[in-house]
């Protein structure tokens, strides 16, 4: 009798652990902010806490530097060494993380992925407007004394040392019809895409990734071509049509595991109504919060939209209208403005 009451026990312990509702298990994320941006920026602090309220997890958004002057001026691979350290010095992060990057933040963010040794391994990488394959100009920036400075730079050759030395987004322009200048002297891009020299590391690490979804905006008007978040690039020595990343020489020789990526489903290609990192509500629960889940399944809570008073409006900085700004309209139809 004691027996059978014990088996019954058990059988009741085991049913019990099977109808519980199992919760996903969520592991922190990093968001690494866009050019002329700052983490202390209230539009980059909000779309933090909102995809860390959304998701339930923590989120760290790692600064480089001073933020603006530093996103325009250290050259990517101190910026990608500092950040390397950060992540490595955030203990919640030892176990795995997913990054969220903002424009020239999915640059850092990939160069972590595929340089930082010895630094917790990245899962999901949410690219928001990342000019992955390249910009053929340097985004508009305006009359301000940082932008005088900026065009200065460029016209003494964007390919030079100099250059390349000092200004950031100068390692990542490539020009379609000076592809030999790019070869010979611009020094980030050529290594982040293993493009001349290949790396079977830089490759190995880029294609561990369980997710790599790419979100492109339909009216960005900050990166030619704006496909260029999507991998997709125009053809060498051409300005006439844009290549579709699966068209690309990138892809099809599968030089940092692109390809590997995209057949194994692993890809998410993505357009959102919207100008420069001008993204929705409804889209940020669609696309970036189920990543931000471990299992992929999550369905984020419904916001409670603010007020929609003067009050709600946030005005910052940007290095293209002088002001960001988060506008409360309806709950579905917020657009978080995080233009850089």
């Amino acid at each position: 009798m004691a027996l059978s009451s014990s088996f019954s026990i058990v059988c009741m312990f085991f049913v019990t652990l099977t109808l519980m509702p199992t919760t996903p298990y969520c592991i922190p994320f990093v968001v690494f902010h866009g050019i002329a941006d700052a983490c202390r920026h209230k539009g980059v602090e909000r779309f933090t806490e909102i995809l860390a309220n959304w998701s339930g997890t923590q989120g760290y958004c790692v600064e480089i530097g001073n933020g603006v002057w530093d996103s325009w001026f250290m050259p990517f691979p101190k910026q990608i060494s500092i950040a390397c350290e950060k992540v490595k010095k955030i203990s919640e992060l030892r176990d795995g993380y997913n990054i969220v990057g903002l424009s020239q933040g999915n640059m850092v963010g990939r160069g972590v992925i595929e340089f930082c040794d010895e630094g917790p391994p990245v899962k999901n990488l949410i690219s928001l407007a990342g000019p992955h394959a390249g910009i053929a100009s340097v985004p508009l920036c305006g009359s301000s004394i940082l932008c005088v400075l900026v065009d200065f730079l460029i016209q003494l050759a964007v390919y030079s040392d100099y250059v390349q030395d000092h200004l950031a987004p100068a390692g990542y322009i490539k020009i379609p019809t000076d592809i030999d200048g790019y070869r010979k002297g611009c020094k980030f891009l050529p290594k982040l895409n293993n493009e001349f020299h290949k790396n079977a590391t830089y490759k190995q690490r880029f294609a561990s990734l369980e997710n790599l979804v790419l979100i492109m905006f339909e009216q960005d008007e900050v990166l030619v071509p704006k496909e260029t978040s999507l991998f997709g690039y125009y053809p060498d020595g051409s300005w006439c049509t844009v290549l579709p990343a699966q068209e690309t020489a990138l892809y099809k020789e599968d030089w940092i595991g692109l390809r590997t990526l995209d057949e194994a489903g692993k890809v998410k290609f993505v357009n959102v109504s919207g100008s420069h990192l001008e993204i929705s509500l409804g889209d940020m629960k669609k696309y970036i919060v189920p990543y931000l889940v471990d299992n992929g399944t999550a369905q984020p809570p419904t916001a409670q939209p603010p007020t929609t008073d003067e009050s709600s409006i946030l005005q910052l900085k940007s290095f293209q209208h002088l002001y960001q700004q988060i506008d409360w309209l309806e709950q579905d139809n917020i657009r978080l403005q995080l233009i850089n």
